[in-house]
C-alpha cells in the first residue's frame, strides 16, 4: 500500500501543447491574506465597482488568478464541472508556484475526491454520501453533547476560558473521529496531529503519522464489518474503494470538517455575545442559535474563498476571456455579499438558505455533510449555553481580532468569563 505524499509534485496529464500562460491583465489587483483580516465586506464592494463580478488577481508569490465574485457567475462555475473542472493538474502555471507556496495545501494534487472529476467523482463522492448518511441524528446529538460537557468540564470551575482554544476547535474533530470509529485515546492523538497540521509545526512527520492512523482504522474496519461507522462503510461500499482511495479521503473530510466548522462555532458565538439581537436569548432562547447560524453562514461564512477551478477550455466569464488552464477562485463571501442576492436579516429574511457558504454544485459540500456541521455547531453552542448561561466576553467585542487568511476566517480568541461552576 502507498502512502499519499503531503506535498506531491504535479503531473499535467491535460497538457495539448506548451502551457499558454497568463494573459497580461493591466487592472489585476494584488491581494494577499490581510486584505481580507478586516472589512471585506468593503473590499468586495470595491472589487466589484472598479473591476466587475470576475476579477484578476495576483495572489502571493504574485500567482495569477481569477477571483468570481458574482452570485450568478459562481452558479455558472460550480454548475459547469466541465469547462471549470477540478483537477489542479489542469492549471497552465504549475512553474510559476514554489513548493512552499502558501496555497500548496489546497492545490498540491492528491487522490482524493477532492480532485476527481467525471464518473470518477461520482462514484467517490456516492461512497462519501453513503459512509455519512449511516449516521444517525439522535446518536450524533448525544455524541455531541458528550464531548461538549467534557470540554467544558476542564474550565467550568476557573470562571473564565478562550472559547477558540478551549472550545470551539477542540469538538469537531472529536466527535468526527469518532463517527470514523476511533475511540477516547486515539481521537486525542489524531486531534493533535491535525492541530500541528494546520499550526505548520507538524511537517510531513505529522501527516504521516495521520496516514498510519488511518490505514489502521482501515483495518478495524475491515475487521468488524457490523460496527457501523463511516470507516466500516467505506471499507465495504459497492463503489470498491482501494485501501489508498479510501485513507485518503478520509483524510480529506478531516481537513474539509475541522477548522470550517470550528470557525462555523466560533463565529456564531462572536456574533451571540456581541450583536444585542442574540443577547437578549442566550439563556434559553433555541430559535437565536439557528438564526445566528444561518447569519453567519451569510455574513460570516467560515471558508469566504476557496481555490479552485480550473478551466479545461476557452471560455467567457462575467465579460472575462478565460483561457484554458486558467485557476480559479471561488469568493464564496463576496457572492454572498452581492447585492442583488443579499438577504437583509433584519427584514426577517433570516431563513434565507441560499448561500454559498459550502459552495455549490457536483463539488459542493454534500447536503449530508451540511448538516452533520450544523448540528455539531448547533449542539456545541447549546450544551454552552445551558452550562454557562452568563457567559460574556472579558474584552470589548472590537478587541475580537480575525486570522488573517484568503482560506479559512474565523475568530482567533475568544475569552470569556461565567460564574465558576462545579460539575
Amino acid at each position: 500500500m502507498t502512502t499519499p505524499d503531503p506535498t506531491p509534485v504535479p503531473e499535467d496529464p491535460f497538457a495539448a501543447g506548451p502551457p499558454q500562460g497568463w494573459p497580461e491583465q493591466p487592472d489585476a489587483v494584488v491581494l494577499d491574506a490581510d486584505a481580507f483580516r478586516h472589512s471585506q465586506d468593503d473590499l468586495y464592494r470595491r472589487l466589484r465597482r472598479d473591476h466587475g463580478p470576475v476579477v484578476p488577481v495576483l495572489l502571493e508569490r504574485q500567482i495569477p488568478v481569477w477571483l468570481v465574485l458574482g452570485y450568478r457567475e459562481m452558479v455558472r462555475v460550480t454548475t459547469d464541472p466541465k469547462t471549470f473542472a477540478r483537477d489542479s493538474r489542469r492549471w497552465h502555471s504549475w512553474d510559476k508556484v514554489p513548493d512552499d507556496w502558501e496555497l500548496m495545501t489546497f492545490v498540491g494534487y492528491r487522490p482524493t475526491m477532492l480532485f476527481t472529476e467525471g464518473a470518477e467523482h461520482e462514484r467517490r463522492a456516492e461512497a462519501i454520501i453513503d459512509s455519512m448518511e449511516v449516521v444517525d441524528p439522535f446518536e450524533l446529538r448525544a455524541l455531541c453533547e458528550r464531548v461538549a460537557d467534557d470540554l467544558i468540564d476542564d474550565f467550568a470551575g476557573s470562571g473564565s476560558a478562550d472559547l477558540i482554544a478551549d472550545y470551539a476547535c477542540r469538538i469537531p474533530l472529536r466527535v468526527l473521529s469518532r463517527m470514523y470509529g476511533l475511540d477516547g485515546a486515539e481521537s486525542e492523538e489524531l486531534q493533535q496531529i491535525t492541530v500541528d497540521l494546520v499550526s505548520g509545526v507538524g511537517g510531513p512527520a505529522a501527516h504521516q503519522k495521520m496516514v498510519d492512523q488511518m490505514v489502521s482504522l482501515l483495518a478495524q474496519a475491515r475487521a468488524n464489518p457490523d460496527r457501523k461507522n463511516i470507516s466500516t462503510v467505506l471499507a465495504f461500499h459497492p463503489a470498491g474503494l482501494t485501501d489508498d482511495e479510501i485513507i485518503n479521503d478520509l483524510l480529506g473530510n478531516v481537513y474539509a470538517a475541522h477548522q470550517p466548522t470550528t470557525d462555523l462555532i466560533g463565529n456564531a458565538l462572536r456574533l451571540m455575545l456581541t450583536d444585542e439581537r442574540f443577547a437578549v436569548t442566550m439563556s434559553g432562547g433555541r430559535r437565536s442559535v439557528g438564526q445566528a447560524l444561518n447569519e453567519v453562514l451569510w455574513e460570516a461564512t467560515p471558508v469566504p474563498n476557496w481555490i479552485g477551478r480550473w478551466a479545461a477550455e476557452d471560455t467567457m466569464l462575467g465579460n472575462r476571456r478565460i483561457r484554458k488552464g486558467d485557476c480559479l477562485m471561488l469568493g464564496l463571501a463576496a457572492a454572498n455579499a452581492d447585492p442583488d442576492v443579499r438577504p437583509d436579516f433584519r427584514a426577517g429574511a433570516a431563513g434565507n438558505q441560499a448561500h454559498m457558504a459550502f459552495s455549490h454544485g457536483t463539488h459542493g459540500c454534500p447536503p449530508v455533510a451540511r448538516e452533520l456541521a450544523e448540528a455539531i455547531a448547533m449542539a456545541a453552542i447549546e450544551v454552552l449555553i445551558d452550562r454557562l448561561p452568563d457567559v460574556s466576553l472579558s474584552i470589548a467585542p472590537e478587541e475580537l481580532e480575525w486570522r488573517s487568511g484568503l482560506m479559512m476566517r474565523g475568530v482567533s480568541a475568544m475569552p470569556v468569563e461565567f460564574s465558576a461552576t462545579s460539575h
